[in-house]
């Protein structure tokens, strides 16, 4: 998608201007929640934009709509972005922007001649796992507790855990799930019904989901449950949205020491209830299923 082109009603380019960076500024404020404690200042969006990095804005007419920032990462052996924030205005968020941003932002780091863009989002937070696994095709590659301290009102924080992903934008996934190839909700359900259930889960005495166990992944597919609107939970129920942050992290911890691999997230609706699920795999350094006894 060519710098200036419009996305139906929406046009995709870089930030210029030192207004574009502040309403960028005020954009995350408005649009991240508990994550504004994290947003990035106009002055740091300006000196990626100068160095090596992209913020890349959706505009409506002259009105920024949205903004996805990324920095230039170095591991020792290989160039990427390293994404810090895609945002979009509350009023703009069921218009599919915050996907449309992250291609345009695939075609940008591609020009720039580079692979990979790597992040982090919060496990719990499910519109943000659903872009970027679901639709984009990232993988999750680790996990990090509390990686910036406890976020929020002292003495009523939640910490800060991230998924880390990487997002290769040549790989076969991307291009599927970019073109819309997505499993359907009958595959999502087989899949669901035939996985283990990393975090068992059950409904609280004020009708809120919440984990009741963690254990281990087994067998040719395993399923992590996460809340599906953890905003809600965080709303009424503040004291369950640690719960689940230490039963995600230590399923987590659990899957990757096995060597399970994410490689979807799917909403599954189940007795009527919606519910959310990180799908497992088994990966190359999973370790063999045990084999049998002989008799």
């Amino acid at each position: 998608m060519p710098e200036g082109s419009g996305g139906g009603d929406f046009a995709f380019r870089p930030l210029r201007k030192p207004e574009e960076f502040r309403a960028a500024e005020e954009l995350q404020a408005e649009a991240l929640g508990p994550g504004a404690a994290l947003a990035v200042p106009a002055a740091l969006l300006r000196t990626f934009q100068d160095h090596g990095g992209l913020v890349l804005g959706g505009f409506a007419d002259i009105y920024l709509a949205g903004v996805v920032a990324s920095s230039l990462g170095w591991d020792g052996s290989l160039l990427y972005q390293r994404a810090h924030v895609l945002a979009v205005r509350p009023e703009y968020q069921n218009h599919r922007l915050g996907a449309r941003l992250a291609a345009f932002q695939r075609d940008e780091v591609l020009r720039l001649g580079l692979a990979e863009v790597r992040g982090g989002i919060d496990p719990l937070h499910r519109p943000s796992a659903a872009l970027a696994v679901r639709r984009l095709g990232a993988r999750p590659s680790g996990y990090q507790a509390n990686l910036f301290g406890q976020l929020g009102a002292e003495g009523a924080g939640e910490e800060s855990d991230r998924l880390e992903l990487r997002w290769t934008l040549a790989a076969p996934q991307v291009a599927r799930r970019l073109g819309g190839e997505l499993p359907s909700a009958e595959e999502d359900r087989r899949r669901l019904a035939a996985s283990s259930a990393v975090v068992e889960t059950e409904v609280g005495e004020h009708g809120l989901r919440r984990p009741s166990a963690v254990g281990e992944p087994s067998g040719p597919s395993a399923s992590l449950e996460i809340p599906f609107d953890v905003a809600t939970i965080r709303d009424h129920e503040p004291s369950t949205v640690r719960r689940w942050r230490h039963a995600v992290r230590d399923g987590f911890r659990a899957a990757f020491d096995l060597g399970y691999e994410v490689d979807d997230v799917a909403t599954v609706t189940v007795e009527h209830e919606r519910r959310a699920f990180y799908l497992l795999r088994p990966g190359a350094a999973a370790p063999p299923p045990p084999t049998p006894a002989t008799p």
